[in-house]
């Protein structure tokens, strides 16, 4: 116990360290913060990740890139964006991670998300770094050849950075196929190299897996469905709440229906919809992925669901909660009403979605509550299958990839419950998760040295 409390100082101090080095960054700070906080047993129990600076090293990234995007609308007129790739910890193989084009993105943002992907990643069990990107960029009434310009300019620039055993972006917010296709074409344009492997997330006719589409989504459910049947439970009836639309949110839903729970609500950034029958998944796919509207379309075809503009959606009650949307969207206050309203499990389908206050909330209250870090580990898991069969000029049928992505997903739910087990906080996925994926990470960097 004393060791614990000596490694918790050392711990404050290196915190103290990582928010003087990294001033006005609090999604960061708060990934940091998260994960410190976990880790005092472990560098009690192995000194030696102390002495090689383990802790300050996985808090400093290996490569910062920050450049100029600039791009012609269909006005002529000329824009700059700034866009970043974080390439944070290579331990266990190749930077491994999405881009993000939304308004909202800068260096804490990127570094926050890459600080979370090298655990996630680790997780796994596969040979993957850890690394993020984006731009501040918004697709969003941008037409098709807009979208295009932007993405071969912002190619134009990373490319030097990328290459299959170097750095491998994917998709996050503001990224799809679509995306992933106008930088893949720029970068086979200017190498001259039809590397497949260098990007994840690309369609089925040029490189793509099968799964990586449905893979988050669909990994968040089973993952939680493996915690729930922990508890001698399941899906079967309950009633479920869904945040956002997009591709987590959409195959979240379609799997949790496939599992027998009831998606009765999902939203988008206009409000939230509940329609007590169930989502209609087609429905929501024909107006979010083909039509790109909001969800109002969606009730245009349904009169029976209901818009709420601009409410919250965990509002409605709920026994399972699957925010997939952004960070720090359930609050302590949503916390609260959830509990009150029956929630008895909490899926992360979105990267760092509850803030610190609504995760102490659901601990307190004995809410089973899967991180996001190993929760929604199924994309990019099937983006390292995908580079597997790219690498083989392979490509597996949609049955195998979903039987490899179910085989992952309850690895890490037993990795992560083994841990919490063996630390002695049975049923803590948060610290399960946060040592596993630390230790993982702490010993490949032991075994490489420090130069």
């Amino acid at each position: 116990m004393i060791q614990e409390v000596e490694q918790s100082d050392q711990l404050e101090s290196i915190y103290a360290e990582v928010l003087r080095r990294n001033p006005g960054e609090p999604e960061f700070h708060q990934a940091v913060h998260e994960v410190l906080s976990s880790i005092a047993p472990v560098l009690a129990k192995h000194p030696e990740y102390l002495d090689a600076r383990i802790v300050q090293r996985l808090c400093e990234p290996e490569r910062q890139i920050i450049f100029q995007v600039p791009w012609e609308d269909d006005r002529g007129e000329i824009h700059v964006n700034r866009a970043f790739r974080v390439e944070l910890n290579s331990a266990l193989g190749p930077y491994k991670g999405g881009l993000r084009f939304h308004p909202s993105v800068y260096l804490g943002i990127v570094k926050f998300l890459g600080f979370e992907q090298v655990f996630k990643n680790a997780l796994t069990g596969m040979q993957i770094g850890g690394g993020k990107g984006g731009a501040d960029f918004d697709p969003k009434g941008r037409s098709e050849r807009e979208v295009m310009r932007f993405c071969q300019s912002f190619m134009t620039e990373l490319h030097r950075h990328l290459g299959e055993d170097t750095d491998i972006p994917a998709g996050d917010i503001g990224v799809g196929t679509r995306e992933i296709g106008y930088l893949f074409g720029q970068y086979k344009r200017i190498t001259n190299r039809y590397e497949s492997g260098t990007l994840t997330g690309k369609g089925l006719g040029w490189g793509g897996a099968p799964m990586r589409t449905e893979a988050t989504g669909y990994g968040c459910a089973i993952f939680v469905n493996e915690m729930l049947a922990s508890l001698g439970t399941s899906f079967d009836g309950r009633r479920v709440v869904v945040s956002g639309s997009g591709n987590v949110a959409i195959y979240t839903i379609e799997k949790v229906t496939q599992l027998g729970g009831l998606v009765v609500a999902c939203s988008d950034s206009s409000g939230y919809l509940v329609d007590e029958t169930g989502i209609d998944v087609a429905l929501l796919q024909q107006v979010k992925e083909v039509q790109r509207r909001r969800l109002d379309a969606y009730t245009e075809a349904r009169p029976g669901a209901v818009l709420v503009p601009g409410g919250r959606v965990w509002e409605v009650p709920c026994e399972i909660a699957m925010p997939s949307a952004t960070q720090n969207e359930i609050s302590g206050e949503d916390a609260i009403r959830l509990v009150k309203n029956g929630c008895i499990a909490v899926g992360e389908g979105a990267n760092m979605p509850t803030a610190p206050q609504g995760v102490r909330v659901f601990v307190e209250a004995g809410v089973a509550f899967a991180p996001g870090k190993a929760a929604n580990a199924g994309g990019v898991a099937t983006s390292a299958l995908e580079m597997q069969q790219n690498a083989a000029r392979d490509s597996w049928t949609a049955q195998e990839s979903e039987r490899r992505l179910e085989q992952i997903m309850r690895g890490i739910h037993d990795r992560c419950a083994g841990t919490a087990d063996e630390y002695g906080v049975p049923g803590n996925y948060v610290v399960g998760a946060n040592i596993a994926g630390f230790t993982r990470v702490a010993d490949a960097m032991l075994a490489l040295g420090v130069v």
